[in-house]
Parts: structure tokens; C-alpha cells; sequence
């Protein structure tokens, strides 16, 4: 007889009295980000202010125009200060279309650990639904995988991997995270040896 679906809206999805199952979107997308290639490193406090090689600036703002030609719209960014990471969060914004002038630098993710980064992003407002995070090795890929449990290996520079989350910023923990996406200069090239 005349059974009549009555939609509930939920915001993301809807759910009728129909068995119909739609898709679920993410929570959070986090753009883990390692900074793009940089001068070598000298040793000392110079290491700091190591700047992007010309092939940095090249990859860097490459991995930028590719994730605004998969449409993907940060709503933050939070880099470590240094030169390096400084630089690269400033192309990767201005390829995306993001205010440079809005990107949060955190003083401990120089040299932090994956803890620093859990800490960085607990703080994000529940509003924010996505940001892209730049820093430094080994701690960028050891996050990754921490967060996934996925073996990504060692992050080369200028790559990204995007992690969504059904979960709050301040829930984030191990293997709460998703891969939705890996992608470096590399793979871009073809020659990825991974």
C-alpha cells in the first residue's frame, strides 16, 4: 500500500524512512604538507632561515595549482615559522587562493614532534573544515602515519597527503584519520619510485 518517505535533514546528509544510504562527508580534511625542497643545511642556527631552492619554488607552487584544480578550498593554514615552511605555505596559498596574511605560524612545529601537531590543530574551531598543514620531516611523515596507519615511508618534499576525519579537531588520534589522497612532485612526473 501507499507508503510515503518522509526525508529527516541531518545537514550533511538525508536520511528517509526508504533504505536509501547516501554518503557521508568527512568531518575534516587535514593537507598534511612537507616543505618543498630547501638549500642544504649548514648546521647551527642557520638552519632556521634555509630558503626554497628554484626546483622548491617550482614543485611547491606545482602541488599548490594541483590542489585548486581538484577544487579543494582550505579554510586555514598553519605552518612551523621557518623559512623553508614560511615560504612554501605562502605558494601553496597563493596558488589555492587563500589569504597568505590569514596563515597561522606556530612557534613549536619547528622541530616538534607529532604531539606539537596534534596540539596545533586541537585548537582549530569546530567551524574550520578543513586546513592545509605544512612542516618539517621526519615529523610530517611519521604524523601521517600515525594518523592514517597507513606506510607512506618518508614524505618527499612538496608532497601532500590529504587525511579526512569523522571526528572533532580535539579528538584527533591514531588511526582516526582516512587517506583520501597522496600525491608528491614525484608521482606528478611519473617517476615515483614508491
Amino acid at each position: 500500500p501507499g507508503f510515503i518517505a518522509h526525508p529527516v535533514d541531518f545537514g550533511y546528509f538525508s536520511l528517509s524512512k526508504t533504505k536509501t544510504h547516501l554518503p557521508i562527508r568527512p568531518m575534516h580534511v587535514l593537507y598534511l604538507v612537507r616543505h618543498a625542497e630547501a638549500e642544504k643545511p649548514s648546521g647551527g642556527p642557520h638552519d632556521f632561515r634555509r630558503t626554497l631552492t628554484p626546483q622548491g619554488m617550482i614543485d611547491a607552487a606545482r602541488m599548490g595549482k594541483l590542489m585548486a584544480r581538484k577544487g579543494i578550498k582550505a579554510e586555514a593554514f598553519i605552518s612551523s615559522p621557518s623559512e623553508r615552511t614560511r615560504v612554501t605555505a605562502e605558494v601553496f596559498a597563493e596558488q589555492m587562493g587563500f589569504d597568505e596574511h590569514q596563515i597561522q605560524y606556530v612557534e613549536n612545529l619547528y622541530e616538534g614532534s607529532p604531539r606539537n601537531y596534534l596540539a596545533a590543530l586541537s585548537t582549530l574551531p569546530e567551524s574550520v573544515g578543513s586546513v592545509v598543514f605544512v612542516g618539517h620531516n621526519p615529523s610530517v611523515s611519521y604524523f601521517a602515519e600515525y594518523l592514517t596507519h597507513e606506510e607512506l615511508g618518508n614524505m618527499p618534499t612538496s608532497a601532500v597527503a590529504a587525511i579526512e576525519f569523522n571526528c572533532s579537531w580535539a579528538e584527533l588520534s591514531g588511526r582516526s584519520g582516512k587517506l583520501q589522497f597522496y600525491d608528491s612532485p614525484e608521482k606528478l612526473a611519473g617517476y615515483d619510485l614508491a
